[in-house]
């Protein structure tokens, strides 16, 4: 069979559980593959904050969502993960008892004895723009996530959304840019409070212009995007023409669990029904962890992810050593671990 990597547990989604169910699956002693759809590894703390802090972490005052993914890869390291990334898993075959056979994309095939979902809620598809014929600019003056902020320096931009996201990026953006324009449909925004105000603060300061509107209509000349038609949430619903160089637009994502839906596991409400005591899925074998599982007292915190990522790793070892008891080791004072870890005691 053409490109088949055998290996012990194959881990689909490379956010922080993920990374962290490396480190794991890494203490028992078990070798596991990481597949994920983006490009890099992280999942939404690289795709959507990787700038903004986090203030949750246990023993970390605060870390960026960046610092977050490189000290958990830096944590796994000792066990050569190996990642696949920029490919989806299209096929999950059981073929026995501690036998799977995960297919991807990328004709990548790997034969492992379990499974565990760590996807965050799945992959994400950022909520478009509607004005008929704007999706010619995506990738170019159109941009659903930003890579790289200095890109904007000098340019006169246009942030749709009234989130955190859009609030977030107009504070990091306001003294980059030669002109920011932020327009929300409506009066309402989403983000918290104190970054709604720090805004508010600064279209008093006129450092930025806020504005309520929905876009419309655009024009561009030889291919290039030059200005944005808006609706004006006032009384007469006045039409408004803004030039522009950069449109940012952050209207939210959009999950979607995709082929996940058909590997016969028990769903509630776009999400993946676990045993707590386990962590493993409907199906035998295959488990879930982090913001892809629901169970009675679910919280969505990276926090909680960690400790299942925790229980799942003692279960897998449990169930490929059934008559072999598992007992708790502790990384301070067990040499086992320490060897594994590379570290002197």
């Amino acid at each position: 069979m053409p490109n088949l990597i055998k290996t012990d547990v194959v881990i689909i989604g490379t956010g922080p559980i993920g990374l962290f169910q490396t480190f794991e699956l890494g203490l028992h002693g078990l070798q596991c593959h990481l597949i994920d759809a983006l490009p890099e590894p992280g999942g939404q703390c690289i795709e959507l904050y990787p700038d903004k802090p986090i203030y949750d972490i246990p023993a970390i005052k605060e870390c960026t969502g960046e610092e977050l993914v490189q000290r958990l890869m830096d944590q796994s390291a000792p066990f050569n993960p190996v990642y696949h990334l920029d490919q989806t898993v299209d096929a999950l075959e059981k073929r026995g008892e501690q036998d799977f056979l995960v297919s991807t994309s990328k004709g990548q095939q790997f034969e492992c004895r379990a499974v565990i979902v760590a996807a965050g809620a799945g992959s994400f598809t950022p909520v478009r723009v509607r004005v008929p014929d704007i999706d010619q600019f995506e990738g170019g003056q159109l941009l659903y996530r930003v890579r790289d902020p200095k890109q904007f320096a000098g340019k006169r931009i246009i942030i749709l959304g009234g989130g955190d996201s859009a609030l977030d990026w107009a504070l990091s953006l306001v003294d980059i840019a030669s002109e920011l324009i932020v327009v929300n449909r409506t009066e309402r925004f989403r983000a918290v409070e104190s970054t709604v105000e720090k805004v508010q603060a600064l279209a008093t300061e006129g450092r930025l212009e806020l504005l309520l509107g929905a876009a419309k209509s655009f024009t561009e000349e030889g291919g290039i995007l030059k200005s944005l038609t808006f609706e004006m949430r006032d009384e007469e619903k006045s039409m408004r023409t803004i030039e522009l160089d950069n449109l940012l637009v952050f209207f939210g994502l959009s999950p979607k669990l995709g082929p996940i839906e058909d590997w016969g596991l028990d769903l509630e409400r776009k999400a993946i029904s676990i045993s707590t005591e386990t962590f493993e899925t409907s199906v035998p074998g295959i488990y879930a962890v982090g913001d892809i599982n629901t169970y009675v007292g679910k919280k969505k915190l990276i926090l909680s992810g960690f400790h299942e990522a925790a229980l799942a790793g003692y279960a897998i070892k449990q169930a490929f050593n059934p008559d072999q008891k598992v007992s708790v080791q502790y990384t301070s004072t067990a040499p086992s671990l320490h060897e594994k870890l590379g570290v002197k005691h």
